[in-house]
């Protein structure tokens, strides 16, 4: 369980990370917009390192959360939960605050294939196409794995795009492809 200080740590340096970037955002920065002192920082966590990996094992928990509770509830049969993922998804990324995602964004700055926030970030993208894939054989795909990197390559360029241009409609026309995509994979119109 984390501490409140902690949490505390956490949101302010998400939203600095999201806003200004991880490399522009330095230590002494995230210290002086939580109002701490730096050693209360080191003492939750040891590098920049470490908070930016907890920054990105927060923000990718609180997805799948989201997600998760979305696809639980009562009306949502196994058949339609991809469909229903498809307008989290479309919700999530058109939502007035949405700022990117987060592994995307500490992918591309972190490139290098061997530094422990890119392998972390491509583990977090390898794992949301592997639940796409689940979603998609739940709905019966011909080929789940296939359908679940189309569906992600979507979701991903529509919050790329939205980042870059609020209010571009992309998840909108997203979904729309998907929808396609799926239609032809599963072999009948759904819903």
């Amino acid at each position: 369980m984390k501490k409140p200080m902690q949490e505390h740590i956490l949101a302010v340096a998400s939203s600095l990370f999201q806003t200004r970037g991880i490399n522009a955002t330095g230590v002494d920065t995230i210290v002086a917009e939580a109002e701490i002192a730096k050693m209360t920082l080191y003492k939750y966590f040891r590098t920049k390192e470490e908070l930016i990996l907890a920054v990105l094992r927060q923000a990718d928990d609180e997805l799948r959360f989201w997600i998760t509770e979305r696809l639980s509830r009562p009306d949502v049969k196994p058949s339609g939960k991809l469909l229903t993922f498809l307008d989290a998804m479309e919700e999530w990324i058109s939502a007035p605050g949405f700022t990117g995602l987060p592994f995307q964004k500490a992918s591309s700055e972190f490139p290098q294939a061997e530094n422990p926030i890119h392998q972390f970030s491509a583990g977090i993208s390898a794992e949301f196409r592997a639940y796409i894939a689940e979603l998609a054989a739940e709905s019966g795909a011909k080929d789940p794995q296939a359908l679940a990197m189309q569906l992600s390559l979507l979701i991903e360029g529509a919050a790329m795009t939205e980042q870059i241009v609020k209010g571009s409609g992309a998840a909108a026309s997203a979904r729309k492809a998907a929808m396609t995509l799926i239609e032809s994979s599963v072999g009948k119109a759904m819903r």
